[in-house]
């Protein structure tokens, strides 16, 4: 684009004067970071958990800072004026990057708004036309910020993420409107355009990149599946992706297009009438559920996919339990639901097995394996049905192997060496005669397990045991024995090697205690005063008695009359 082609729509603060206009081709480009700018303050303002008013309120607060910044304010306290960002605040020398961010949260802010209400239509369906609302506008500044970013003043990678955002946006939308083909087009764009920049990135910043190419890859599918491709996508997989809001729903819409409906299934060599719709759904929704665990991409996945059908599989049991008391063939049918419920428990446990890391919480997921499997077994609709006994006798006998191997290692773990080895030779005895091939791949896995390093466990088990022998009974044997009546504490000053130390009963102090003469404080007797002779001080004792007779008359006078004071 040539710059002084460049159309001034209108003369904001920071218009261009003509002589720097020549200069902005030579000036640094702006590169914006769409999407590793926008998955960060996702991740630090309410998105880790879900959180979209969180989020909400975080991109307004930007905006407002933003604009408070770039001397963008739209009016005052009284009066607002709208003020958009336009091409002269990019193509300005003095410009800052910054101002593409405004169109990029305001369209966040948008989106994020959409995505709350799209959390409250679950249980208020007229908010699904303020959704739409909302998602419109956040389309405008999408395509406000695209166009921004147009302007040479922009790099390549800037316009490519700008691009990819306004397709992803377009595409929500239109996803959201169920215009099938033009929502896949868009997403398929935005797809493409965040794999190539991938190839450029480092590893580090290849992250985001990549998963937001496995957030649209389930959306892209369900748009293949409407439009007509069915092998194009799964509908267990995507439920548990979070795509489809109503399952039910959709699977009507399969109902509807499949042909052949189902009306009886076979089980064990005996067919099974199903008259309830609600069960015929369920049954044709769960056709390709080993397809869908199959193709999952770990054990976490396999078990999310499972409690979604546990919780259809509830509602189904319910139904059918009520219309058992009275219809005979209903019972029949509820056993077959009940089994399916009880072995797909049993493989959401083995897929817990295959994840913990306690082997007691895995002996504690078989012992529920084996106890359900048991029961079933022993229903009195098939209790007769040898092809059925023949089955549940195999998986029990797996369940009861892998007991005892995780048993073992329980056991191993505490330093019961001799209970491990036993358990663990009946884990190898009763895995001998197990066929993994005949079991479910998280079954067979574990049984393949056991058969490989059941026999390496019980020679390293051995082989602890023994080495814990040694350390408790080896004692060391003194040449010389010695022994001694005395106390030890009596002889602390002396070293010898004396066995009788390290019995049960060793002599190391005299109890009570001997009696010991102590030194005392010594008490002192006055014995010289009965021997002492006085002297006799019979006349002083004489002259001073007179003495104080005489003058007691006087003394008396002189008191009373107040004579001979001094």
């Amino acid at each position: 684009m040539v710059i002084s082609e460049i159309p001034i729509v209108e003369s904001p603060p920071s218009e261009v004067d003509p002589i720097e206009k020549k200069n902005v081709e030579v000036l640094q480009p702006f590169t914006l970071e769409i999407l590793k700018l926008i998955k960060y303050v996702q991740q630090q303002h309410g998105l880790r958990h879900g959180d979209y008013q969180r989020y909400r309120g975080y991109c307004s607060r930007r905006i407002s800072r933003l604009r408070k910044v770039l001397r963008l304010p739209q009016g005052d306290r009284r009066h607002f004026k709208k003020r958009d960002v336009t091409e002269n605040h990019i193509i300005n020398p003095r410009s800052d990057e910054r101002f593409l961010h405004i169109p990029l949260i305001l369209s966040e802010r948008c989106w994020a708004y959409a995505m709350q209400l799209k959390q409250e239509s679950n249980t208020e369906p007229r908010k699904k036309f303020h959704l739409i609302q909302k998602l419109r506008k956040a389309c405008i500044y999408a395509l406000q910020l695209d166009e921004l970013c147009k302007i040479q003043r922009c790099d390549a990678r800037t316009q490519l993420e700008a691009q990819a955002y306004v397709a992803w946006i377009h595409g929500s939308l239109q996803f959201e409107l169920e215009l099938w083909v033009k929502a896949a087009e868009n997403l398929k764009k935005a797809q493409v355009i965040y794999e190539k920049l991938a190839t450029t990135l480092s590893e580090e910043d290849q992250l985001p990149y990549k998963q937001r190419v496995e957030e649209i890859a389930p959306s892209l599918r369900y748009c293949a599946y409407n439009i007509g491709d069915e092998k194009a996508v799964n509908l267990l997989e995507l439920r548990s992706q979070g795509v489809l809001e109503t399952f039910d729903a959709l699977i009507s819409q399969t109902k509807e297009k499949t042909a052949a409906i189902l009306h009886e299934v076979t089980w064990f060599g005996t067919k099974i009438p199903i008259k309830i719709e609600r069960v015929r759904l369920f049954l044709l929704s769960i056709e390709g559920l080993d397809d869908s665990l199959k193709n999952a991409e770990d054990n976490q996945a396999k078990i999310k996919i499972l409690e979604n059908v546990f919780i259809d599989l509830r509602d189904v049991i319910s139904l059918t339990r009520e219309s058992a008391r009275t219809d005979k063939q209903d019972q029949l049918l509820l056993t077959y639901l009940l089994s399916i419920r009880i072995e797909r428990t049993s493989q959401r446990n083995l897929l817990l097995v295959e994840q913990t890391k306690k082997p007691q919480d895995s002996v504690r997921l078989l012992d529920i394996n084996i106890q359900q499997t048991n029961e079933l077994s022993q229903n009195e609709s098939i209790k007769n049905n040898d092809s059925a006994q023949e089955y549940f006798t195999s998986q029990l006998a797996a369940y009861k192997a892998l007991r005892s191997y995780y048993l073992a290692r329980t056991h191993a773990g505490a330093k019961r060496w001799r209970e491990a080895v036993v358990l663990l030779d009946v884990a190898l005895k009763a895995s001998a005669n197990l066929k993994p091939s005949e079991y479910i791949p998280e079954l067979s896995s574990l049984v393949a397990l056991v058969k490989e390093t059941t026999e390496t466990e019980i020679a390293n088990t051995k082989a602890n045991f023994v080495l814990d022998s040694q350390d408790e009974h080896t004692v060391t044997v003194p040449t010389k024995l010695y022994k001694s009546k005395k106390p030890l504490i009596e002889r602390l000053d002396e070293f010898r090697e004396e066995p009788q130390l390290l019995s049960k009963n060793p002599n190391l102090v005299s109890l009570p205690p001997s009696m010991e003469p102590v030194p005392a404080k010594p008490l002192f007797f006055d014995l010289a005063n009965n021997l002492v002779a006085f002297p006799d001080l019979t006349e002083k004792l004489e002259g001073k008695t007179k003495g104080k007779q005489g003058a007691g008359i006087s003394g008396f006078v002189k008191g009373l009359w107040g004579w001979g004071k001094k």
